[in-house]
């Protein structure tokens, strides 16, 4: 049933531009796990949420092939920066070749690297942070980000229903299990922010930094 509502929405919502869907294909063709990419349904909520924000600065963790840095990129006004971090460098020149063929691309800054070694050395402040990354890592990214989000920003995190193991395997060993669950309980009652979590393909959990 899922499956056919996405399939409905995707059909009645704005076609993502040729470069993106060109890496979209590209992403599932050349690479392992495709799954890892946003999507075009998420892909297009991203953009719409960087329409609404209009940030200047957005920090990604977690690239992959560059699909969601291109919607944030899509979303942000001319003068809107992304820096996304990726551990994996083996992705490095396929992200830069679809991000040179974007009309978006010279937005984003790409940083490889240890995630937590990044951030600490980044001195910028950002109205908007994308969590998606390693998952046994989630709390200890948001507590690393978190004093980088200017009041009133926002933190997105991917994945926080994690196939539904977070209801099925609540007793669950396996650490990205854990950690997702962790983060999702910390955040909970953390009173820094406000939350939604949204049962977007994998969970979606928007936080709002308050002043």
């Amino acid at each position: 049933m899922y499956d056919s509502l996405e399939k409905y929405i995707c059909g009645h919502i704005d076609a993502a531009e040729p470069a993106l869907a060109q890496l979209d294909r590209d992403t599932h063709v050349y690479h392992l796990r495709p799954r890892m990419v946003s999507g075009h349904l998420q892909g297009r909520i991203l953009k719409m949420i960087c329409r609404m924000v209009q940030p200047r600065r957005v920090l990604e963790l977690g690239t992959f092939t560059g699909y969601s840095a291109l919607c944030f990129a899509e979303g942000m006004p001319e003068d809107g920066e992304v820096h996304t971090l990726e551990i994996d460098d083996e992705v490095e020149d396929f992200a830069k070749e679809h991000f040179d063929l974007s009309p978006y691309g010279h937005k984003i800054k790409m940083i490889i690297g240890d995630a937590l070694e990044s951030i600490a050395k980044l001195t910028d402040s950002y109205d908007l942070v994308f969590i998606d990354a390693n998952k046994r890592d989630y709390l200890r990214y948001y507590e690393a980000v978190l004093p980088l989000v200017r009041p009133g920003g926002f933190i997105l995190a991917d994945n926080t229903l994690w196939d539904g193991k977070v209801v099925t395997e609540p007793d669950s060993n396996d650490p990205q299990t854990v950690g997702i669950m962790a983060f999702n309980d910390f955040v909970a009652s953390d009173t820094r922010v406000e939350k939604v979590m949204l049962p977007l393909r994998d969970g979606l959990t928007i936080l709002w930094k308050k002043p």
